[in-house]
């Protein structure tokens, strides 16, 4: 599983021509950086009625909208630390059960989410059809969100729980700032 913050389905955009929707829909999985990142949102979302759904759907618009950045070739500085800052920022805000308004909520994980779609555009930039590996992506990002919420829901009323969960986010997203220092 790969550990770093990185899009991780490889540099080599020649053995990428032929990826498709599985590809697409199996990558979020793949990867603890991407997976971590995904739950939290859904979890921390859970943690405020207000906002169910707002902060993940603005999380998966912003992610295709970084995506489709990485694929026109528009690169970002420091996509790398911002992916590993986003697991610090969405650890801590579900340790510490953050509440904010949904607006707020969405603008923040959005800014995030264009640096994971950047790392995952730049690395499809390759691929003969992109379409069906971006549906996976964000299919599977939304049944993360999902799952994340569910499990927020189901724990919401155990603060423990989260602040345990989140702070294992967090300390996730230090360990990969370490790395990259």
């Amino acid at each position: 599983m790969a550990t770093s913050a990185k899009a991780h389905i490889g540099t080599d955009f020649g053995a990428h021509a032929e990826i498709g929707f599985l590809d697409g829909l199996l990558h979020p999985f793949t990867g603890l950086d991407h997976l971590a990142a995904m739950l939290a949102v859904g979890f921390w979302s859970a943690l405020s009625a207000r906002r169910l759904w707002t902060t993940p759907l603005a999380f998966a618009a912003m992610l295709l909208a970084g995506a489709l950045l990485g694929l026109a070739g528009i690169e970002l500085p420091a996509v790398e630390p911002m992916i590993a800052a986003s697991l610090l920022v969405l650890g801590l805000l579900v340790a510490l059960r953050t509440q904010m308004p949904a607006m707020l909520a969405a603008a923040l994980v959005g800014v995030f989410a264009v640096f994971h779609g950047v790392a995952h555009g730049t690395e499809l930039a390759g691929a003969a059809n992109i379409e069906g590996p971006l549906l996976g992506m964000l299919l599977a990002t939304l049944a993360l969100h999902a799952t994340g919420l569910g499990l927020g829901l189901a724990l919401r009323h155990t603060a423990w729980v989260s602040r345990m969960a989140g702070a294992g986010v967090a300390m996730f997203g230090v360990t990969l700032l370490a790395q990259l220092a």
